[in-house]
């Protein structure tokens, strides 16, 4: 039994340590990156092949396509618009959104009450980036953008793709008071009587930007095509990647699509450069993700739809979606629709805009332990208002539902610390011996009813809670800058001054003596090293997910320690 816990608990150790390295990797200092050379002249004189297919009839892998955009993709001519949650710009030049910001998600937050007490113990106070996160940027080594267009059929007149200049009778577009949508209209006729009007609607509180392309044929003969709506991304090489230690353990950075037979599918650079996506489903979405935040087109649910992906050649990668080809008679009109996500990956908010949208909130291959905890955590949330108090209740809630088994696990242990003595006395006895220690030990568990693995239980059921939980804390954006209490304002991040994590090495070091030592004189040496070195790897884990472990060690000092009496009591 001693064996069996002493391989368990090294295990968990190095589990902690994983996660740990995992976190420093986005929370870390990050190296200093040199920017990306322009690349722009020498790609444009290259023709690259499209992404969206031009051919009614042409196969899927035979399709061409518009041509993808180059590094640069900003005109001088921008309309910037504002809302209560979105401040962007949409270039006159294909209507392509840009330089977006998220205007309730600050970089960093501006921790007052930390600044103060840094202050009065004489600590340097760094200054904060309180800017808006920027999701779509057109800045060269940054660069991500919202393409949408028009892709006329062989032997049709052309129309409007994301190269195309658009007009617009306004510059600035906000959100009044009162106002509840907001809607910017741009124009595009080819002369002869063919006219696009391609309009974005954006509302109050939301992340959703509906895009309606209306083409209006008065050109006297029938016109069809196709809308295709993409996202241009250049990966960001700001932040490291997971190395062997993480076990790739920390937030996926890239391509995701929803498809009605596959479901979620990660599409990475990686896999956008070995081969090109080409898939034809009804419904589902396209979508660039990164850590808190995602991007996605959704074209409407009831039309068949293709996905498509596409490496380019100055090292940026194409994801995107096209129609089926419709076709407008002369002297009639007809309506493309789509939807653009970009925002934060709040789970009810993402279910409410498609199907499987909040699959993007990536809880690892936990995903069925992970999605109950957010739940309840949520439920908490609610009731209270704060998310510290939030993971204190789902503590208090992971205890009960596994309070029979603590106590079984616990009840074990007392007994495994009462016949303590005679196990030392029969290892005294039988040192030379070991088959024969073995054997009057087990002997001594089966007469006192002891069961030698009871202890290891409490061990295996925190093990995936834990890891569960990393998940969640990482991954979910409501925890992102969230305040519990006096020092700690943010949950996601380190306890600054590291109170959280040494009232953990406390509580560990209290439960340990509660429980018997192993007969090993070497395991025990080694036991007694695991809460400091449990202290070290959790300085530097998010005050939420250290707050959980301190309510869980209490509760179960607690526990066992009421349980411990009573067996003694009985001696």
């Amino acid at each position: 039994m001693d064996n069996i816990r002493f391989v368990l608990i090294v295990t968990f150790a190095m589990l902690v340590f994983m996660l740990q390295q995992a976190w420093q990797l986005d929370y870390g200092p990050k190296p200093e990156v040199a920017a990306i050379a322009d690349t722009v002249a020498a790609n444009a004189k290259e023709d690259l092949p499209s992404a969206a297919g031009v051919s009614a009839e042409a196969e899927p892998a035979e399709q061409s396509t518009a041509a993808v955009p180059l590094a640069t993709v900003s005109s001088a001519n921008v309309i910037t618009v504002k809302t209560d949650v979105l401040a962007l710009q949409i270039d006159l030049k294909g209507g392509t959104i840009q330089n977006l910001d998220l205007l309730t998600y600050p970089v960093e937050k501006s921790n007052t009450v930390v600044d103060k007490l840094r202050t009065l113990v004489g600590l340097s106070v760094a200054e904060k980036d309180i800017s808006p996160v920027r999701l779509f940027d057109s800045s060269q080594e940054k660069l991500f953008v919202a393409q949408s267009g028009l892709i006329a059929d062989s032997g049709f007149s052309a129309a409007p793709s994301h190269h195309t200049v658009f007009k617009n009778e306004q510059t600035n577009y906000d959100l009044q008071p009162g106002q509840d949508s907001l809607t910017v209209p741009l124009t595009w006729t080819d002369n002869n009587g063919l006219t696009i009007t391609k309009s974005f609607t954006f509302k109050r509180g939301s992340y959703e930007i509906t895009l309606e392309q209306k083409v209006k044929n008065d050109s006297g003969k029938a016109w069809s095509g196709r809308q295709y709506s993409q996202l241009l991304r250049a990966p960001d090489t700001t932040s490291n990647s997971g190395g062997m230690l993480t076990g790739g353990m920390r937030a996926y950075a890239g391509g995701v699509i929803y498809t009605e037979k596959e479901k979620y599918q990660k599409i990475s650079y990686d896999d956008m450069t070995d081969e090109n996506l080409d898939v034809a489903t009804k419904g589902g979405w396209t979508a660039m993700i990164q850590h808190y935040f995602a991007s996605a087109w959704i074209p409407p649910a009831d039309q068949e739809n293709h996905f498509y992906t596409k490496a380019l050649n100055d090292g940026h990668y194409v994801i995107g979606t096209y129609s089926a080809p419709v076709t407008v008679n002369a002297n009639s009109d007809a309506q493309f629709v789509a939807k653009l996500f970009a925002g934060p990956k709040i789970q009810p908010m993402m279910e409410k805009t498609a199907p499987g949208l909040e699959l993007t909130v990536d809880y690892s291959f936990l995903t069925f332990i992970g999605k109950p905890i957010y739940w309840l955590l949520n439920q908490i949330h609610d009731a209270v208002g704060n998310w510290g108090v939030a993971i204190i209740g789902v503590t208090l809630c992971i205890k009960l539902l596994f309070f029979p088994l603590s106590q079984s696990s616990y009840k074990s242990m007392a007994k495994m610390r009462k016949i303590q003595p005679r196990l030392k006395e029969l290892q005294e006895r039988f040192a030379d011996d070991r088959p024969r220690f073995n054997t009057e030990m087990m002997a001594l568990y089966k007469k006192e009813k002891v069961n030698p693995l009871g202890g290891c239980l409490p061990i295996l059921v925190q093990i995936p809670v834990f890891m569960c939980l990393y998940w969640v804390l990482s991954e979910t954006v409501e925890f992102r800058q969230a305040p519990f209490m006096l020092w700690i304002q943010d949950l996601s991040i380190q306890d600054p001054f590291y109170v959280l994590p040494v009232i953990m090495g406390i509580t560990m070091k209290i439960q340990q003596g509660l429980n018997p030592a192993p007969i090993d004189p070497i395991q025990a040496k080694v036991m007694k090293m695991f809460p400091i070195v449990f202290t070290i790897f959790f300085l530097f884990f998010p005050a939420g997910l250290v707050l959980y472990w301190v309510v869980n060690n209490t509760l179960s000092i607690i526990q066992q320690s009421v349980i411990t009496k009573q067996i003694a009591k009985t001696a």
